[in-house]
């Protein structure tokens, strides 16, 4: 069984409230929370308005299915969240 984790830390210009850094954030969990073997959460700065961090934990049978997934995600993240990424970390469990 292999795990990894992605974390992604975000900075929300322009963002005035909790509301709105939610709506424009909540396509990550819509798009990859029901997916069987990965869980989604905001897992930082859960009161600042401009700032953000999620983690996605991903596993399976095999390294290569958890890169694969993690891979969609960040790639997800830097072509479609509207954010300014100001990091990207993965690690090994």
């Amino acid at each position: 069984m292999r795990v990894g984790m992605l974390i992604v830390e975000f900075q929300l210009p322009g963002c005035h409230s909790l509301k709105e850094k939610r709506s424009r954030l909540a396509g990550l969990r819509d798009r990859f929370g029901k997916q069987t073997n990965l869980a989604v959460c905001e897992s930082d700065f859960q009161n600042e308005h401009q700032r953000a961090e999620w983690s996605f934990v991903a596993i399976g049978s095999e390294r290569k299915v958890v890169e694969q997934t993690l891979r969609k995600v960040e790639n997800h993240v830097e072509s479609q969240v509207d954010a300014v990424i100001i990091n990207i970390q993965t690690d090994w469990m």
